[in-house]
């Protein structure tokens, strides 16, 4: 559909009284971000970004799209009514996970990875190492276009997440197999969970929309950890196990986690399958029984959001260059969008829940925003 018929299409359903869904931005790691109107499954334009963007966010009101920018070593601020970078700030080694709260950007980096980013057309999955330098979250104030603290976490600092009071911050550390617990003012250390016990490499984390619980996947483990609202571990989940079928190759190397916005359903994105085939696993969002598998067929899909309107979840799976569109009820694959250049991060506007991103309350620190 040509961009010209998309904007009739648009026009149209706007005239019979059905509003705008949104837009979903995709990073793609060979550079740009990719819009998908989310009135046609279409996509519409590509905005540049910097070098090998990986981790994406967007402010509350939508003014300014951040990425986090490898091969860069920063993020960029982009204005969405320009399509302009507006700044690249420096933040450290390797940034990958973006998460905004309020009028800042969180950033994880992972200076112990010395990997570089792969040529075009190539695919590094990791970059594995055995240094223990501690990693930095930095946070960028956006008002100022400056970067004003770090926090120090674990070595390959991963996933971000916010207590539910905004309180705390939760950081997933790869190298050195822990979860630490952050206060959210100081960055001071208040808690340190070791995964040893229950699996290798934490990569995701995220909150249960009332807060009870905590989802952290352990990649290298093949399952996933339930914590309470005190972060005391409650279960352990094999994302391997179906509950049609005993088939260890599948639901293997869980990464991207988020609940359903009611909190009814947990789903995980498992990325290394059957032949390196990805799955979305499909849980009960209070007692963490299986309910489905989502078979893809998609490679390396590690990242996915529901739509603003919650009735379709759309995967990012980079290796296979698309973002499936899977409708959030049946749990059935409904279109298969082609995205060039390794899609990597995925969220909406309006804000929307998901493995990057979750929607916002008007809880503030400062109690004003300049978005």
């Amino acid at each position: 559909m040509s961009r010209l018929n998309s904007l009739i299409l648009i026009l149209f359903l706007v005239g019979c009284g059905q509003s705008d869904r949104g837009k979903a931005y995709i990073t793609s790691q060979e550079g740009g971000v990719s819009v998908i109107d989310l009135n046609t499954m279409e996509v519409v334009e590509s905005i540049n970004s910097g070098d090998y963007p990986r981790g994406i966010g967007i402010t509350k009101k939508g003014k300014y799209l951040i990425t986090a920018n490898k091969a860069g070593a920063d993020v960029s601020i982009i204005n969405l009514k320009t399509k302009e970078i507006e700044k690249n700030i420096d933040v450290g080694i390797n940034p990958e996970f973006v998460r905004i709260y309020d009028d800042q950007v969180f950033v994880s980096t992972e200076p112990s990875s010395t990997g570089k980013p792969p040529a075009k057309g190539e695919m590094h999955e990791d970059d594995d190492d055995d240094d223990r330098t501690p990693a930095k979250i930095a946070v960028v104030d956006i008002a100022s276009g400056k970067k004003i603290r770090e926090i120090t976490a674990g070595p390959e600092t991963e996933g971000i997440e916010f207590s539910r009071n905004g309180s705390q911050i939760i950081v997933t550390n790869e190298a050195d197999n822990t979860i630490t617990v952050h206060d959210f003012t100081s960055g001071d250390l208040l808690k340190t969970i070791k995964a040893d016990d229950y699996g290798l490499r934490p990569r995701g984390i995220k909150v249960s929309p009332d807060g009870n619980f905590y989802i952290a996947t352990l990649e290298h483990s093949d399952n996933f950890i339930v914590l309470d609202k005190e972060f005391n571990h409650i279960k352990t989940v094999d994302t391997k196990h179906d509950v049609s079928e005993d088939n260890l190759h599948k639901g293997k190397s869980p990464y991207g986690v988020s609940f359903s916005p009611s909190g009814d359903k947990l789903f995980v994105a498992a990325s290394g399958g059957y032949k390196k085939r990805s799955s979305l696993e499909v849980y009960d969002g209070k007692t963490f029984e299986k309910i489905k598998r989502v078979e893809t067929n998609g490679r390396r899909c590690w990242h996915f959001t529901f739509t603003p309107d919650n009735k379709e979840i759309l995967l990012a799976c980079g290796r296979s260059d698309e973002v499936l569109v899977i409708d959030s009820d049946t749990l059935n694959i409904s279109k298969r969008i082609p995205v060039k250049g390794i899609p990597w991060g995925i969220i909406t506007y309006p804000i929307a829940l998901g493995s990057l991103d979750q929607v916002r309350s008007g809880h503030s620190h400062k109690g004003h925003s300049h978005d």
